[in-house]
């Protein structure tokens, strides 16, 4: 009986983002050589950092870098030409990435096709992937072009994750961040699949209550609109069943029906109006916005 190899195991289910820095070709015929190599690997349950390795490499053809860098931050013909050459780190590179699931940005029409052909120059068996996620191709088509043109300096803009630098292991770690930021976003709003966030001039209602919790409520204009409201959302609803009027939250008492019984609130009941504004205001605001502002403001309502 074969006994499992828990570390090959454990190995093919982590997640390595790695970013290449090359020159650009400025004449037909000219080649790309890779000027930095940085890498991150992450859990793929908890995408906590397990370890990164970031390394300039010196070219074949000097020339080829520019004395200085168009780019701010940019690599120069100095920082490259004390680097080891790209058969002296190949080793290193290789452990890396073979065997571990390849994530990156735009990686397969780019940094996939340079690491082919940087091995295949020395002579070296190319790393295997055992899986490829191209956060490009996947954030087009999940996440739509609302971030502009889906370059990554466009969606950390976006974000506000701040200007992309251009170097390998900051590009990486910023490509963690934007998926990050574009999978809460996509959570949030598929937690509300009837609610248009785009358009916030929307009527419809966030009921965060049983409405028979609601009705016990003096009455007042809000309840009046509340209640002619032409679509409303409960956020929360029993498995497999149509949301029920005698239906309570985790927090909720046994029976709301009980008499006498009026449940206590964290706010004035003639400022429920005021609270339903606010959390409508809140998510109109939430795809413009990230997660960490729009936590901030959200704790402003119930005070």
């Amino acid at each position: 009986m074969a006994i499992p190899n828990i570390s090959s195991n454990k190995r093919s289910s982590e997640i390595v983002f790695f970013d290449l820095e090359t020159n650009v070709p400025s004449k037909p015929g000219q080649k790309f050589w890779v000027l930095e190599f940085g890498a991150m690997v992450v859990c793929s349950r908890k995408l906590v950092e397990l370890e990164s390795y970031c390394t300039l490499i010196r070219p074949g053809e000097l020339a080829v870098v520019g004395l200085k860098s168009g780019r701010i931050g940019g690599i120069t013909r100095k920082e490259v030409a004390d680097a080891p050459s790209f058969e002296q780190v190949a080793d290193k590179i290789f452990s890396i990435l073979d065997g571990r699931i390849w994530a990156g940005h735009n990686i397969q029409r780019f940094d996939c096709v340079r690491i082919k052909a940087a091995f295949a120059e020395i002579g070296r068996p190319t790393p295997v992937p055992v899986g490829i996620i191209d956060s490009l191709g996947v954030l087009t088509e999940k996440f739509g072009k609302r971030a502009g043109n889906m370059k990554m300096a466009s969606l950390a803009a976006y974000f506000d994750l701040g200007e992309q630098k251009h170097r390998s292991l900051d590009d990486v770690r910023m490509n963690l961040e934007v998926l990050k930021h574009c999978a809460t976003v996509l959570l949030l709003e598929s937690s509300l699949p009837d609610l248009s966030i785009g358009n916030c001039q929307t009527t419809s209602s966030i009921t965060t209550r049983s409405r028979s919790q609601v009705q016990n409520f003096p009455s007042s204009p809000i309840d009046n609109k509340w209640q002619n409201s032409p679509s409303s959302i409960t956020t929360r609803s029993s498995k497999g069943k149509s949301p029920s009027r005698e239906e309570t939250s985790r927090k909720s008492p046994p029976s709301p029906s009980a008499i006498g019984y009026q449940r206590a609130v964290p706010y004035a009941r003639q400022s429920l109006g005021k609270v339903t504004a606010g959390v409508r205001n809140l998510l109109c605001k939430a795809q413009n916005k990230p997660l960490n502002t729009l936590l901030k403001h959200s704790q402003t309502l119930f005070r």
